[in-house]
């Protein structure tokens, strides 16, 4: 990926499906911190839903709800991250869910990427 100065502040990118432009100012751009939540969050997402599927379990959505802990002592670092899964579907397996979601852990890159430095909680919930 490269990255071009804009005019205003932060920078930006082109990519195939679009323009992503980064900004530490909400006004500008995503910020850092909300690209690298939604990272973690949509590759788990994504990761799940695959599982889910070979695992022959029938959902209709899956929604994602974030939560970010970051510590103002040390430049704003996010510490962790609480990824909570609402899943709508009919008759599903919590035992199975909660295998899913350790293989989901296993087998997402951007989780797996930040391991040992942020912590990833996971959680789920059924509607």
């Amino acid at each position: 990926m490269e990255f071009k100065m804009n005019e205003e502040v932060g920078f930006y990118t082109d990519l195939p499906f679009g323009r992503l432009d980064v900004a530490g100012d909400e006004e500008h751009g995503f910020r850092p911190y909300q690209l690298l939540v939604a990272s973690l969050a949509v590759c788990s997402g994504g990761v799940l839903r695959k599982i889910m599927k070979k695992m022959r379990m029938e959902f209709e959505d899956i929604e994602i709800k974030t939560n970010v802990e970051r510590n103002p002592e040390v430049a704003d670092r996010v510490e962790k991250v609480h990824i909570h899964f609402i899943i709508k579907g009919t008759d599903l397996n919590e035992a199975k869910l909660h295998k899913a979601l350790e293989l989901t852990r296993k087998n997402c890159s951007m989780v797996r990427s930040v391991e040992g430095s942020i912590e990833i909680e996971e959680t789920f919930e059924l509607i």
